[in-house]
């Protein structure tokens, strides 16, 4: 079973002011699945506490997966990628690449997203955008190479044959 986190990004969420609906569509996606959502949160934009959330869920409850949801965009407050980015320690480019190219399928808007995937230690981090409908459409996307994905970081030496 892959131990998951949910870190939602949002100022007016972690205010109380908007109800969560992507963390919850992540969680209701993959309740059926190999992966069990063992935390969650709900934080502001603010890049140093997006950063401590990541560590702490990779490094301190040694997650296999973190899905973060929110602050992809380029509106000022949006720094989720930016925090991502100087706490991993190898960029994944294939997935963000991956859900941009199927997003963009469905909407334009898709190419102004600068979502990140990549790995701290033996963590996958995914950023998903903060509408519930983006972020499964884009977890979507990456879902069926999970589990490959985190078997090869954990060491599995076996071939990458595909499946």
């Amino acid at each position: 079973m892959i131990q998951a986190g949910i870190i939602t990004v949002s100022d007016k969420g972690s205010q109380g002011k908007r109800e969560d609906l992507s963390g919850p569509a992540i969680s209701g996606m993959l309740a059926d699945s190999t992966i069990e959502i063992k935390h969650a949160l709900i934080i502001p934009d603010e890049k140093n506490q997006i950063q401590e959330a990541i560590i702490n869920f990779a490094d301190v409850k040694k997650l296999d997966l973190i899905l973060t949801t929110g602050g992809t965009g380029v509106s000022p407050r949006d720094v989720t990628p930016d925090a991502t980015l100087a706490v991993i320690d190898k960029e994944i480019p294939g997935m963000a690449e991956a859900m941009r190219y199927h997003s963009g399928k469905i909407t334009p808007h898709a190419m102004i997203s600068r979502a990140v995937a990549g790995l701290r230690g033996k963590c996958l981090i995914i950023n998903l955008p903060g509408s519930p409908k983006g972020a499964i459409e884009n977890l979507a996307v990456v879902l069926p190479a999970l589990k490959h994905t985190i078997e090869k970081i954990k060491g599995d030496d076996s071939e990458c044959a595909s499946p």
